[in-house]
This record gives C-alpha cells, sequence and structure tokens, in this order.
C-alpha cells in the first residue's frame, strides 16, 4: 500500500542524465512510496530497448543537427522529445504498480486543464481520437517504472524530420502521417505551459492517491552513481551495439552506373557486405565489402573506410602508372573520385 508522495522535478534537458536519475530513483524507490519524476529533453529521440536505431531514426540527420539518440531501458517504440514535451516517471516497487491508476493521474491533470483526456489502445492517452500521451513500461526485480510522453507543444516537423513511421503502421490506425496523427494540448488550451503541467501533474497526484505530496531531495540521490548510469546511456555500445541482426541495402544511379549496397550488421557491427554495380570501374567496388567488413554501422566509419580504399588504389594506379610509362590504365583517379563522392552521398542518406 502506498503512504508515500514523493515528487522530482529537473530542469537538466541533457537525455543521457535524465535516463540515469530515472533509473537511479527507480531502483531506490522506497517500500510503499511513489515516485512522480517530471523532466525534459532537448532535440532527442529515443527508441525501445530492442529496436533497430536506424530503422526507426534518421540517426545521421538527428546528430548533425545536433540532437540526441538515446536508448532506454523499456520496450515500446521511437518517440522525439524537444522543450515543447514533458514527460513523466513513476518509480514504485513491484506490488504497488497499477497502470490504471498511474494513468489516472495524467488524466486528472488533463481535466484540470478543461481537456477531455482518454486512454485509448494498449498505452495511448488522447483527446478527440489524436494522440498526446505514449507511454511504456519497466521492470527489474521488485522495482518499476512507467514512464511517458506529454506533447505540450512539440515541433511536429522535426518530429517527421527524424522518426521513420512505417506506412503500414499508420495506414492501420487510419491517418496518414505522423504528424496528424498526434496533438499539441497547446491546440486543446492555448494557455497550457510547461510550468502549468507540472504542477498541475503534481496536484492530480495527490488527488489520484488520497495523500499530500512531498518533494524528494537530492540529498537522497547519489550522484556519483547518476554520473555512471549517464556514461553507460551515453556510449557507444548501449545505443548502437545492441545485438539486433538486420539487413540493409541502398541502390542509386549515378553518371558512372548502378550502385547497390547491402549491409549485414550485427551489434551495430557489418558482418558482411554486398556491393553490385554496373559501372565501368571494379576495382574500387570490389575492394569496399573487405574494406566496410568489421567496421561500425555509422557514417564516419564507412565513409573513412572508403576514402582509405580510393586512396590505396590510387597509389597502386601511380605505382602502375609509373612501370608503364605512363599508360593510363581503367580506373583513372578522377573516375574514382567521382565515385567516392557518390557512394558518400549514398552512405549520407541511408544511414
Amino acid at each position: 500500500m502506498i503512504t508515500k508522495l514523493s515528487t522530482y522535478i529537473t530542469d537538466n534537458t541533457v537525455p543521457y542524465r535524465n535516463l540515469a536519475i530515472e533509473e537511479y530513483l527507480t531502483l531506490h524507490t522506497e517500500p510503499d512510496e511513489c515516485i512522480l519524476f517530471l523532466w525534459q529533453n532537448r532535440r532527442t529521440v529515443v527508441i525501445g530497448k530492442n529496436q533497430n536505431c536506424w530503422k526507426e531514426c534518421k540517426v545521421n540527420c538527428l546528430e548533425e543537427d545536433g540532437g540526441y539518440l538515446v536508448r532506454r531501458l523499456s520496450g515500446g517504440g521511437a518517440v522525439f522529445h524537444d522543450l515543447g514535451n514533458l514527460n513523466f516517471t513513476f518509480c514504485v516497487r513491484k506490488e504497488n504498480y497499477d497502470v490504471d491508476r498511474q494513468l489516472e493521474v495524467i488524466l486528472q491533470a488533463a481535466r484540470l486543464l478543461g481537456l477531455d483526456a482518454r486512454k485509448t489502445g494498449r498505452n495511448d492517452v488522447t483527446i478527440e481520437g489524436r494522440k498526446f500521451s505514449g507511454n511504456a513500461f519497466y521492470e527489474s526485480g521488485d522495482f518499476c517504472y512507467h514512464h511517458g510522453t506529454l506533447l505540450l507543444d512539440v515541433n511536429k516537423e522535426d518530429m517527421s524530420r527524424y522518426l521513420n513511421v512505417s506506412r503500414e503502421k499508420l495506414q492501420s490506425k487510419g491517418v496518414d502521417s505522423v504528424r496528424s496523427r498526434v496533438a499539441n494540448l497547446i491546440e486543446f488550451n492555448p494557455q497550457i505551459t510547461v510550468p502549468l503541467m507540472q504542477e498541475k501533474l503534481v496536484q492530480a497526484f495527490g488527488m489520484v492517491y488520497g495523500l499530500e505530496t512531498q518533494v524528494l531531495s537530492k540529498d537522497r540521490i547519489d550522484w556519483e552513481d547518476v554520473h555512471e548510469k549517464e556514461q553507460k546511456f551515453g556510449s557507444w555500445e548501449w545505443k548502437y551495439g545492441r545485438r539486433i541482426p538486420f539487413q540493409y541495402s541502398a541502390s542509386r544511379r549515378f553518371g558512372w552506373g548502378d550502385v547497390e549496397l547491402q549491409f549485414q550488421v550485427d551489434g551495430g557491427i557489418i558482418k558482411s557486405v554486398n556491393v553490385f554495380s554496373d559501372g565501368m570501374n571494379p576495382k574500387l567496388v570490389g575492394a569496399l565489402p573487405a574494406a566496410w567488413e568489421g567496421c561500425r554501422y555509422e557514417e564516419q566509419a564507412l565513409i573513412a573506410a572508403l576514402e582509405q580504399t580510393v586512396e590505396a588504389l590510387q597509389k597502386d594506379s601511380e605505382a602502375a602508372e609509373h612501370a608503364e610509362a605512363g599508360t593510363r590504365i581503367l580506373g583513372s583517379r578522377e573516375s574514382e573520385q567521382q565515385m567516392k563522392q557518390d557512394i558518400g552521398e549514398l552512405l549520407r542518406e541511408c544511414l
């Protein structure tokens, strides 16, 4: 039975630190306590624990724009966060874990703002059939959390820009785009702000559980432990190195011919590569599989290997030309440079 309600609101917006705080609070929730943690992330895509980040998100585009890719502990699908989004987490022991009761806090907070919010489907909260909150869940031994998003004034264009939402998933819900499916709460109440939503959530928390709320002291948190967890969430191994095998292919026609790239990836590492082309320079095409096998499946590593391969081929060409008294061989320096540029462009688009 819950007898203690604690709230913790942070102004930190670095996602790796917020996930670290969330995990720490979850694993240090006292018996018969429920903690409501409220937090925001700057431009971020958060994927479920077992998702393929490259399938769910335009990773390169996100990171080039200064955004963050984050893999959370819970399952579920990919979501976009910015400062128009408020996140909540209920941290509680297993015996007191009650999703319906926890969701009632969200519904009640919306009602306090004059909004007719409803729970629909497995884990969505909607107004007039449009989703403004998605939820996910995590359990570790006796400890659980239930967390989710609240779209207040999220940039929907950025959401569509960074998320790869399958057309089949959207069509199954009777909509044509991720932007039309979701709603910002300011569309229904323009007076809503992040501080106001935080206030109503804390108020609803006390109302639903029938208890006074208290602010969780920062002294309860071991910040060295939080720092270690933050390093984990920000590491390449955690974000990209999960053992999630997948295949990816990309193709394009350039002035010098067609090219198709096929990658078999496991744990973020390329295990095998096929490169097909009808171009007239077979040397570079033939050298790329060996150059890319064992690389991390990321733009920087693949392009670096591509450039090194072209450089090595051109050194071999120079040596051959010198030996044959200046005879130009098939696969000239100019051709390889153009192929390098075009294949590099294709890699940037497909990662």
